[in-house]
């Protein structure tokens, strides 16, 4: 396969992929928030390393007050 079709591949799946994550992001905000906590817990148990504990804390989502509907945001 030669390189500048092999770019092509890969610029192509970068856009799919960002354009899927944005779907899902704008579409189901509580799925994608339950899912953000969900890892970032995992991540961050007392036994994980230090460097772990630190995607965590990044992956894990801001704290708003989003109890009340499920998080969206929109109501700002």
């Amino acid at each position: 396969m030669e390189t500048g079709l092999l770019v092509q591949y890969i610029a192509i799946a970068i856009a799919a992929m960002a354009s899927i994550a944005y779907v899902i992001f704008t579409q189901w905000p509580a799925a994608t928030r339950r899912a953000r906590i969900a890892c970032a817990l995992a991540l961050m148990g007392s036994t994980r390393p230090a460097w772990m504990q630190r995607i965590g804390r990044r992956l894990a989502p801001a704290a708003t007050n989003a109890s009340t509907c499920g998080g969206c945001s929109s109501c700002d």
